[in-house]
């Protein structure tokens, strides 16, 4: 009888532990470092969106498309969004835009060719990358104009960027699949 209790003692232990054991890794998990930073996150998602619209402009042929004489063509959807990534930031941090006062849509130099389209692109998630770093996460929700005529966060200028690239390079997936090409499978993560 005195086995019987300390084997039911013993099992008794051994579940409470168990238990123990599964509650610390819970609180483990909830208390992790994983919860990143807001410029830590931003950078993530600017960086898989930089990586992802390269695959779009690697995807389309030289020769890009203009579907219709109304609509803009594949090399000034790319331009659009560039120069909105530019201007966006700017506002957002107050960093010199190096293209102030220009249209690059409206540019052909940027257009002439796949190489120059996608480096003025890219430069433009690149100034983008790094304006983060430099960003005060406590200033993210100061307030400020955004083309002296939307009220908004610093931190909402950002995500009207982000949403506005993610928008225009949306756009671009219907010109590559009238060009026969399948558009790059989609990075959430």
């Amino acid at each position: 009888m005195l086995t019987h209790r300390i084997a039911s003692l013993r099992y008794l232990f051994g579940v409470i532990a168990l238990n123990l054991a599964f509650g610390v890794v819970c609180f483990a998990q909830q208390a992790s470092p994983n919860k990143l930073t807001t410029t830590a996150r931003m950078t993530a998602d600017w960086t898989r969106a930089r990586d992802y619209t390269k695959e779009y402009l690697d995807a389309m042929p030289d020769n890009g498309l203009k579907p219709t004489p109304e609509i803009r063509s594949f090399a000034e959807q790319m331009l659009h969004l560039a120069n909105a990534n530019f201007n966006f930031i700017s506002a957002a941090t107050g960093i010199p835009n190096p293209y102030d006062k220009q249209n690059l849509e409206k540019m052909s130099e940027y257009s002439a060719n796949k190489a120059t389209l996608t480096k003025v692109v890219l430069e433009s998630y690149d100034y983008a990358l790094s304006a983060i770093p430099k960003l005060d996460e406590n200033k993210l929700n100061e307030g400020i104009k955004l083309f002296g005529r939307f009220e908004m966060t610093r931190a909402a200028a950002f995500d009207k960027a982000f949403e506005h690239q993610t928008h225009q390079r949306g756009q671009t997936t219907i010109y590559l699949r009238l060009k026969g090409v399948k558009p790059p499978s989609e990075k959430l993560f």
